[in-house]
């Protein structure tokens, strides 16, 4: 998997797990905690908000930027996020499962 889906996956199952609270901590999903640049964590987020997969993040954009600022501060997952986080799960264990059948077959 690459970096850039599992910084996405990152961001999406800590959303899902935060439905269970009654308050975000925006620190969650920073590109700190995540282990990723700066740079690349505002672009995923874009990505995420332009594909509906979180809601309720504004983005200020200013000249000098590239992409602009993400405010997560009320960022929630969306249905299509929840549905990529259940295929995404799915596909890991059908990967897991395939790999693990070629890891005892012989000759494989």
């Amino acid at each position: 998997m690459s970096e850039s889906f599992k910084i996405i996956y990152k961001i999406l199952s800590t959303l899902e797990k935060s439905m269970d609270y009654p308050e975000f901590d925006p620190n969650s999903i920073s590109a700190e905690t995540i282990g990723t640049s700066e740079e690349r964590w505002r672009q995923i987020i874009k990505m995420l908000v332009d594909n509906n997969y979180i809601e309720d993040v504004s983005i200020t954009t200013y000249i000098h930027e590239k992409v602009g600022t993400p405010d997560v501060t009320n960022a929630k997952i969306t249905l299509k996020g929840l549905e990529y986080l259940q295929e995404n799960s799915m596909m890991k264990k059908a990967y897991k499962l395939a790999k693990g059948i070629k890891d005892v077959t012989p000759g494989m």
